[in-house]
C-alpha cells in the first residue's frame, strides 16, 4: 500500500474525530440547556413566587452544561 495514502487517511480520520467529538458535545449541552430551560419555566409557571431561587439555579445548571461544550473544544484541539 502506498505510504503517502495511509498518511493521508489518518490524518483525515483525526479530523473527523476532533469534529465529531464537538458535534457531539455541542449537541449535548444545547439538549442540556434546553431541558434546564425548559424545567425552569415550567418550575416558575408552578410557583411564580420562586423566581429568583428557580433563575439562580437555572443559570448555574446551564452554565455546568455549557463547561462541556467548552472541555470538548479544549480536547479536539489539544492534538493540533
Amino acid at each position: 500500500m502506498n505510504p503517502y495514502i495511509i498518511a493521508e487517511a489518518a490524518t483525515a480520520v483525526t479530523g473527523v474525530t476532533g469534529s465529531l467529538t464537538l458535534a457531539v458535545a455541542g449537541a449535548g449541552a444545547a439538549i442540556g440547556v434546553a431541558m434546564i430551560g425548559a424545567k425552569a419555566a415550567e418550575a416558575v409557571g408552578r410557583n411564580p413566587g420562586a423566581f429568583g431561587k428557580v433563575l439562580t439555579l437555572s443559570i448555574i445548571g446551564m452554565a455546568l452544561s455549557e463547561a462541556i461544550a467548552i472541555y470538548a473544544l479544549i480536547l479536539a484541539f489539544q492534538g493540533r
